[in-house]
């Protein structure tokens, strides 16, 4: 059976001041009606139950994620006591996984990104699992077919394609990865988009929960101790004593560093599907639209010469804008941020100025 790991513990820094650690980016409504866990579990609940569904995230954002997703089994929220990168988040979903599915297929999705065609992305896990089911050991990945030369995310080269079809008969473009490539400079990424062989890397996994747990255990021998010494008392009352003194001890590391970057058997599926990371301001944008003068507004706003520009408000605030071009302005309870929109990569750097002074009250 499939099962669904929703990796739900990022800080989603560029999205301050609206983005806090108490109320991050997967918990805002940044697109629709939902926010983007919402989203997430929605996107796969035809292909996969709740009870086949578990949402990785920070301890202390549990109970909001609760209250998010009510229909969700309690148990089917983790809380990590500390962040750790991602290769702990999944190793620790496997072993749970395997205890209650010794068979179990896993995706392994992040809870931040804009996939609106929901039937598409649950046809093409059902055509990942299948590939998975053909041959235990491969790992499938999803590559998205660059639009432009992009700085900002890790590639995935492909090699030969794949010589094999999925059980359900339909066909999928799929190739063994040749390399993984990290972020690149600017005229690497635009030698990738003329090359056609590269595609952005999705972050969205499927694969066997036991080759997982192989793989980490190959590569990642002590992490896996405090993971299974975490897993082996799970439900137990010491359960969170025991929760957070192994977790605090492992070192964090990516699963792509972990396994990605040298299993062999490594697949990837030009997705189907499109696909948007919601990285900044400006994908909420691309995502919503825009009106006539180029601007995406969103909230109470009063505006002459305003053109190109973001501008968000809430309870009811009036924003009043004059003469303003190429502008990001988002007005939260206590914080506003004025940025030009060449510069939001430096909303990051803000946040660590305003931890660096004590303002935890704005973080």
């Amino acid at each position: 059976m499939i099962h669904a790991v929703i990796m739900a513990g990022g800080a989603g820094t560029r999205f301050w001041p609206e983005s806090r650690a108490d109320f991050p980016k997967q918990l805002l409504t940044l697109t629709g009606n939902r926010s983007m866990i919402q989203s997430t579990v929605d996107r796969i609940a035809s292909l996969i139950p709740q009870d086949r569904t578990l949402i990785v995230t920070g301890q202390r954002l549990v109970n909001k994620m609760r209250e998010q997703l009510p229909s969700l089994p309690g148990q089917s929220i983790i809380g990590e006591p500390c962040r750790r990168d991602t290769a702990p988040c999944i190793g620790l979903a496997a072993l749970l996984c395997v205890a209650e599915d010794a068979e179990a297929i896993m995706v392994v999705m992040p809870a931040d990104h804009v996939i609106e065609q929901d039937d598409k992305f649950c046809d093409a896990i059902q055509n990942a699992a299948d590939l998975v089911e053909e041959n235990a050991r491969r790992i499938v990945t999803f590559g998205i077919r660059p639009t432009y030369p992009a700085e900002t995310f890790g590639y995935i080269e492909r090699g030969e394609p794949l010589a094999t079809k999925a059980d359900r008969g339909e066909n999928v473009s799929a190739y063994r990865v040749k390399q993984f490539r990290e972020k690149p400079k600017a005229d690497v990424a635009q030698q990738y988009l003329q090359s056609g062989d590269f595609y952005w890397n999705s972050g969205i996994f499927v694969w066997k929960a036991a080759t997982i747990l192989d793989e980490l255990q190959r590569r990642e021998p002590e992490m896996m101790g405090h993971l299974r010494a975490i897993a082996e008392s799970w439900g137990n009352d010491n359960f969170a004593e025991m929760f957070s003194k192994e977790f605090a001890a492992i070192r964090g590391v990516s699963i792509d560093y972990a396994v990605m970057e040298h299993a062999e058997e490594i697949v990837v599926i030009e997705a189907p599907f499109d696909w948007d990371d919601v990285g900044n301001w400006s994908a909420v944008s691309r995502l919503r639209g825009s009106d006539g003068n180029g601007n995406t507004i969103e909230g109470k706003h009063l505006g002459i010469g305003t053109t190109n520009s973001i501008v968000r408000s809430e309870d009811g605030h009036l924003l009043v804008t004059l003469g303003v071009e190429n502008m990001i302005l988002v007005q939260t309870r206590d914080a506003t941020l004025v940025a030009n929109r060449n510069d939001e990569e430096s909303i990051r750097q803000l946040v660590k100025m305003i931890e660096e002074k004590g303002w935890n009250e704005y973080l």
